[in-house]
Order: C-alpha cells, then structure tokens, then sequence
C-alpha cells in the first residue's frame, strides 16, 4: 500500500483512508472509533485543538496524525 493520497483519500498515521463525506476530524475520529479517547490531532503538520475537531475539514490528500494520550506514573 502507497501513502501517496490519490483524489479521494487522505493519509491517517501513514495509512490512506477514504475521504468520508463532509469529512471533519470529528467524522473522521467517529469513523475510526475513536471519537472518545484521548488524543492529539494534526493535519497537515498543524495541531487542531479538540474544541475544534467538528469545525476542521479535512479533504483529499490531508495527511492526520493521530496520537493517544497514555498515562501512567
């Protein structure tokens, strides 16, 4: 698999994905189950802050990066 993104996927965490339709990185996270957890989001190397996951669209040939928050001590 390439990660290369063609006219109707975006690139997740290295992976591509099919763009979802009115795709925000709310619908995005919904999608991928993981709308509920901890997380930080970039898109295109910019940090989008959780109040504004369901205002960010996301289009064809965005590059996201997920990544879960893990606490320990």
């Amino acid at each position: 698999m390439t990660t290369d993104a063609s006219n109707n996927t975006l690139v997740v965490n290295g992976q591509v994905h099919p763009v979802p339709a009115a795709a925000t990185v709310k619908t995005l996270l919904d999608e991928l189950g993981m709308a509920d957890q901890r997380l930080a989001v970039e898109v295109n190397e910019a940090v989008v802050p959780r109040s504004e996951y369901a205002t960010t669209p996301l289009q064809a040939g965005d590059r996201v990066e997920v990544i879960r928050a893990i606490g320990g001590g």
